[in-house]
């Protein structure tokens, strides 16, 4: 009992640490990696790095599938289809969660799989059903853990949105309107918004109404099947496709210069593949 008490203090802490250090800045996690998915992620892609991240043949996972609805649910009531998923790639130890209650999300039986995960991994579906179980419980909290830990949290489409701290798209009526009746995340990464299925869904410009607004944050939108690593305060573009940056300037590969921009412009630019972004100074790495 001691021990669980110490290690639930010890989780507060960091969630509490991480709450409210650098509220102004776009930080990234102290410890982890995130891995953050744009939505029709290619498995052979994405879930061999996940589970590298996690730890490779010893890796222990945490699979929420929580942001499908319920008719996706009840087509895989056991969640062997999920799992079998997985298991295609020789994961050993695969848990599964889910409930749309954050009382249960709040029980220490419910949340006992994420103790010893080294990797999470979020579904796609609808942001705000992760918000809705989730945040701010013990679940929420020992997600923080599994970073602490140095492990990984993956997550495609509404899976990658709800790693920010600002829920784009977390209406309940329709994933069309952008600033919703939900609005907040579980922020692993400080002070972002994050937009998927960016130019397969015709989107590149829908973050200006979040940034317009909130001109603090800094916006991000994940083509399909394209992705970032995040490690620190700093990511790089994996996948298929383009990362768009939303973050008041506008970056020429060909005249290898940053060009600020008016606070209106409706201008932003892409990355691809191998290149490299610091979110605190809010730049490319060049």
């Amino acid at each position: 009992m001691r021990k669980l008490l110490t290690n639930l203090l010890s989780l507060i802490l960091i969630f509490l640490t991480l709450c409210f250090n650098s509220i102004s800045q776009t930080t990234g996690p102290e410890s982890g990696t995130l891995l953050i998915i744009g939505g029709n992620a290619d498995d052979s892609i994405f879930i061999p790095m996940f589970k590298e991240l996690a730890g490779g043949d010893s890796a222990e996972i945490v699979i929420i599938p929580t942001a499908l609805d319920d008719e996706s649910l009840a087509n895989d009531p056991d969640f062997k289809k999920l799992i079998s998923r997985f298991e295609k790639y020789k994961f050993k130890k695969i848990n599964v969660l889910h409930t749309r209650n954050p009382k249960v999300a709040n029980s220490p039986e419910f949340i006992e799989p994420l103790h010893t995960a080294t990797g999470v991994w979020f579904q796609g579906g609808r942001q705000w059903r992760l918000a809705d179980s989730y945040l701010n419980t013990l679940a929420h909290l020992d997600i923080y853990g599994v970073l602490h830990r140095n492990g990984v949290i993956a997550g495609t489409s509404a899976g990658a949105t709800i790693q920010g701290s600002y829920l784009a798209r977390g209406d309940t009526k329709t994933n069309t309107i952008m600033m919703g009746d939900h609005e907040e995340g579980l922020s692993l990464i400080k002070n972002i918004a994050i937009d998927q299925h960016l130019l397969a869904r015709n989107r590149q410009f829908d973050m200006f109404e979040i940034i317009n607004n909130k001109p603090e944050l800094l916006g991000i939108g994940l083509d399909e099947n394209t992705g970032i690593l995040v490690q620190k305060n700093t990511f790089e573009v994996v996948g298929e496709h383009y990362v768009a940056i939303y973050d008041r300037t506008r970056w020429s590969a060909d005249l290898d210069t940053i060009f600020q921009l008016p606070k209106k412009s409706k201008e932003f630019y892409f990355l691809k593949k191998g290149n490299s972004y610091n979110m605190l100074e809010r730049q490319i790495i060049k």
